[in-house]
């Protein structure tokens, strides 16, 4: 029976996928179960790799140490594709006050951080643990666990398992100032429904669909691209029926518009007014009136899938003159956009093209239109994103005061260069496109094998350290980062900025990158208040977690 002995207690290879294979699996089982509607999720793998270690299963430092920074590479980099379009699109308008509240719950928690450290006399490596643990942040924990190593040549066990005891009242502890505010600011779920609704229409990203009649004298003889310039506001005239003629065409940038034609536009809500306004009065007429019109003319929506359109502008496809057809609207991630001619286009895209039949299908061939190449994996940019990532993580910066030069890490670098190749990728012809399943499978075992690692590298010793070296004290120190920044700034944003008190769920699991708090505000709420503006903070919040982890290893240990 030494095969079986070697295989449970040996460190060769199938010893070590046997053990992380039993963690993984039995971390997530565990992790399902609810508790009066909370469960730690997948964080419970951590929890059974502790187990495990406790009762001494090993694995080869050196695999141990591998499989730990690859798992974080691909977490923090699949973050990164998913979060990067919406990056800085979250900074605009009320997206600005948001992250700034963010940033100061971040800042609020970097403070009390200090202060117990200073006060307790705690290791700055333990403190930063349960920080990450405190705010449910795993890469602050990879970023403090790596620069530390990178400084000292050694890891701290002590910061995984500041984590761990942090972790499952850190849960617990966002949730409960959710509800702390709830009660202290005597919240009326009803009406703040109500007012949601009066104030939450996000006008930019809307569509809307209006049939005008001409009038303006001013635009009499002008064609379409003059009429965009002079009133220069966001519409596409997707049809045009001529008086004279009592002919409708899909029209181009040159068409002509007399007095009296009848257009179909696509704007915004924002913009409808002043485009109403400026081109004519609005007349009763809807989208089957006007297929009605024309028989030929049909309206269809093509997915891209061809990789040669990614990056490529509307304007310079110029399916108007090859074919005779108009791009209306594009579809990008569930969300309408007006497609102007300077839009990119990118793979995924469904694009809303009105035209003759015929022509559609040969549109259909140029733009793609086959959902099976969307489901074959794009692995170049994946991997060459990851090697950007690891060799910008890798170049020291020196700051005046730093003690040693800073790096960005394992966990920065890839985090920012799969933010901007998501942005600026399709610019250069990069394919990034990911359906959401496969960036989900990528980035849950990257998590799984990291926590499985960071708990059997930190299990050992864990239960001593938790009785007997100080570690319920951690706890309670992690209760107190995880409420004062919470409470202060949720206080700022609903007494001061009077924020919905549903988006303000939602800013609070965001600011502490918390899936099972957005999933209990999402349970709550009721809509998708909460999920916008945790989606909002998200991006800038994981970076700024990220960084302040690595600057407080630097600066203090």
């Amino acid at each position: 029976m030494d095969w079986l002995s070697e295989l449970f207690r040996g460190e060769g290879v199938a010893h070590t996928i046997l053990l992380f294979a039993f963690v993984i699996a039995a971390g997530i089982s565990l992790g399902k179960i609810k508790i009066s509607g909370i469960s730690l999720g997948i964080t419970f793998v951590l929890f059974v790799g502790i187990f495990v270690s406790h009762f001494g299963f090993k694995v080869n430092h050196e695999i141990l140490h591998f499989m730990r920074e690859f798992g974080l590479i691909l977490f923090v980099y699949s973050i990164g594709l998913q979060v990067g379009p919406g990056f800085f699109s979250s900074f605009k308008k009320g997206g600005i006050t948001l992250n700034m509240l963010a940033m100061g719950i971040v800042l609020l928690g970097v403070a009390t951080v200090l202060i117990i450290h200073f006060i307790g006399g705690i290791p700055m490596q333990t403190m930063v643990g349960i920080m990450s643990g405190a705010i449910t942040n795993t890469p602050g924990l990879g970023a403090a666990q790596q620069t530390y190593a990178d400084m000292n040549g050694v890891n701290d066990s002590t910061i995984a398992m500041g984590y761990a005891v942090a972790y499952p009242l850190g849960v617990i502890g966002i949730i409960l100032s959710i509800l702390l505010l709830r009660y202290i600011f005597r919240i009326n779920m009803t009406k703040e429904a109500e007012e949601l609704k009066k104030t939450s229409a996000n006008l930019e990203e809307q569509i809307e669909l209006i049939s005008l009649e001409v009038n303006n004298p001013a635009l009499f003889g002008r064609n379409i691209a003059e009429i965009r310039h002079l009133i220069d506001r966001r519409f596409v005239v997707s049809r045009v029926l001529h008086k004279q003629s009592k002919q409708i065409e899909i029209p181009s940038s040159q068409t002509i518009l007399n007095k009296e034609d009848q257009i179909y536009v696509a704007t915004t809500p924002k913009n409808k007014d002043a485009v109403v306004a400026f081109l004519g009065n609005e007349i009763n007429r809807v989208q089957e009136e006007w297929d009605l019109l024309d028989a030929h003319l049909v309206s269809r929506r093509i997915l891209i899938t061809r990789s040669s359109i990614n990056g490529r502008s509307v304007r310079q496809l110029n399916l108007r003159s090859n074919f005779g057809v108009n791009i209306t609207r594009v579809n990008r991630s569930g969300v309408d956009l007006i497609a102007d001619p300077e839009l990119k286009l990118q793979v995924g895209d469904r694009v809303t093209v009105v035209g003759d039949e015929n022509a559609i299908k040969n549109v259909e061939q140029v733009l793609g239109n086959q959902l099976k190449r969307l489901n074959e994996p794009n692995l170049i940019p994946i991997f060459i994103g990851i090697f950007l990532g690891i060799l910008l993580g890798s170049i020291p910066f020196s700051f005046p005061g730093i003690p040693q030069p800073l790096k960005l890490g394992l966990a920065g670098g890839p985090l920012i260069v799969a933010i901007l190749i998501s942005i600026f990728g399709p610019k250069y012809h990069l394919v990034t496109y990911t359906t959401m399943s496969a960036n989900l499978m990528l980035r849950e075992i990257g998590i799984c094998l990291f926590l499985a690692c960071v708990g059997v590298d930190a299990g050992e010793n864990f239960a001593e350290t938790l009785i007997h070296g100080g570690g319920l004290n951690w706890v309670g120190y992690g209760i107190l980062i995880t409420l004062i920044p919470l409470l202060i700034i949720g206080t700022v944003g609903r007494w001061i900025f009077k924020i919905n008190y549903y988006t303000l769920m939602g800013l609070l699991a965001g600011s502490t990158t918390d899936p099972p708090a957005l999933a209990y505000s999402n349970a709550m709420a009721g809509n998708d208040a909460p999920a916008v503006s945790y989606a909002t903070v998200y991006p800038l919040t994981m970076f700024l977690r990220v960084l302040a982890a690595q600057l407080l290893i630097l600066f203090f240990c």
